[in-house]
């Protein structure tokens, strides 16, 4: 394993979805094989979904692989000390072309015993959206379990689910067990916990290519939900050249920086970095060397580099584990 870490990238993994559509490409050059490109999973360690470095000494070697040579150097001594060597965070791109199934996740005392897995607590940033995209983001007051039930064999679940239209540039965080759905119309950038269980709740009845109804998981979802009224979208500033924090939760700190000017980053080597461009182009300048960023690009910061800046002319997502 060749030592000297830089900043990382790695090639997209790309999902078809019966949701998905061709934004990936036409907006973000993605390098896709189908019409229904739902998501494009920018760094994962989710089992047989390992990400694979794309540029740079380290291209073609696994994450996992670096992480498990480098665990402090990559990782940090904070979220080492927290989770060992597994990587905590699973980033994407989300196209829906079409309204993405109603669904909730557990927590992680619910993931861990019936799967065990981690839970899924996990932000949206909306990257652009077409004009009437909504999301549903819970309930629109607080109901109780037989009230779901009851609106759900009714086949009246969405009179009960709290839709919402949304903009570009808003941001929702959906703490495990808030009910949700992306509408059609939408392009996400969605910072999560590395977990892929899901229980989906309704499908609007949809079938896939071979005719058949996608499973549900309607009995599992019983224990799993938040049946509490929520506060979902996180209201924040905008300073130039700053991180202005949107979330600080147990499982990640997200902050948005619109950078205008040379920006100096110092960090501490507590956690891994990783910046997702969400608008326009940027370049970090480490070491003399000059790494440079696009619209749809994420690229991981090792914990052991500590000092660079960041320039150009862009939105950023920064996330880290505090």
């Amino acid at each position: 394993m060749h030592k000297e870490l830089y900043p990382l990238q790695f090639e997209p993994i790309l999902k078809e979805r019966i949701w998905g559509g061709e934004k990936l490409k036409t907006q973000f050059n993605k390098p896709t094989f189908s019409k229904i490109i739902g998501e494009s999973w920018e760094i994962s360690t989710v089992p047989g979904d390992v990400s694979i470095v794309s540029h740079g000494n380290l291209k073609g070697a696994k994450l996992t692989e670096i992480i498990t040579a480098l665990p402090i150097e990559m990782l940090g001594s904070l979220v080492y000390e927290k989770y060992g060597t597994e990587f905590p965070l699973l980033f994407k791109f989300l196209d829906a072309k079409d309204d993405l199934s109603i669904q909730v996740h557990p927590n992680d005392f619910l993931a861990k015993k019936r799967h065990n897995s981690k839970g899924k607590t996990e932000m949206w940033y909306v990257m652009q959206a077409d004009q009437g995209a909504e999301i549903i983001v819970g309930f629109k007051e607080t109901v109780n379990k037989a009230e779901y039930v009851e609106k759900l064999k009714a086949n009246k679940l969405l009179s009960i689910l709290n839709a919402i239209p949304v903009q570009e540039g808003e941001v929702y965080f959906l703490d495990s067990g808030t009910v949700h759905a992306i509408g059609s119309g939408l392009l996400i950038a969605e910072i999560q916990q590395t977990s892929d269980i899901t229980y989906r709740l309704y499908d609007y009845d949809r079938k896939d290519a071979n005719g058949n109804k996608r499973e549900l998981a309607i009995d599992l979802a019983l224990d799993a939900i938040n049946y509490q009224k929520q506060e979902t979208k996180k209201v924040y500033f905008k300073e130039p050249n700053k991180s202005n924090m949107i979330v600080d939760c147990p499982h990640f700190t997200t902050n948005f920086i619109p950078v205008t000017t040379p920006f100096e980053v110092q960090k501490n080597g507590d956690s891994f970095t990783v910046y997702m461009c969400v608008d326009g182009n940027f370049s970090i300048d480490m070491d003399e060397k000059e790494f440079n960023y696009q619209k749809g690009d994420t690229v991981l910061i090792p914990a052991e580099l500590k000092r660079y800046v960041l320039s150009g002319n862009a939105s950023i997502l920064e996330i880290y584990i505090s």
